[in-house]
């Protein structure tokens, strides 16, 4: 898979490159295997500050652990509807109170605190997280899902 995704990168293939879950061997646990899940990199929510340092870029049918973490600065939230429709959420967990919501719409923070959330990643596109209001590239996160 290593060698598609790079031969795709590099021009070398003709037609879109099909995505694939991480692993081949599920196992009992199909799509939540182990070999199938990957942490991806924190999104901070902070005054001022860039939510992430890079764009995320998933793969359809792989499962992802994403925190998003509020300093406190400021009362801020992330939204991001049409990313939250094109992926199947697993569980939010918030101090350690587990949610299985059917669909999401946003988070926002009053105060100080990270949320952990997993989720496999379905429909193929690309989708944001940014803050409301906001006009600046720092301030959302662009996610592709192939």
């Amino acid at each position: 898979m290593k060698h598609l995704i790079a031969a795709a990168a590099l021009g070398l293939f003709a037609g879109p490159l099909a995505a694939a879950p991480l692993c081949d061997d599920f196992g009992f646990a199909g799509l939540l295997a182990k070999c199938n899940r990957e942490e991806l990199p924190k999104v901070t929510l902070s005054a001022g500050k860039p939510l992430a340092e890079a764009p995320m870029a998933l793969q359809s049918g792989a499962y992802y652990t994403m925190y998003i973490e509020a300093d406190g600065s400021q009362e801020l939230a992330l939204v991001g509807p049409e990313f939250f429709r094109a992926i199947w959420i697993n569980e939010v967990v918030i101090n350690d109170l587990e949610i299985r919501p059917m669909a999401l719409d946003s988070f926002e923070f009053d105060a100080e605190g990270t949320v952990r959330f997993t989720f496999i990643a379905i429909k193929p596109g690309r989708y944001e997280l940014k803050i409301p209001g906001s006009t600046g590239d720092t301030q959302k996160v662009e996610i592709s899902i192939q």
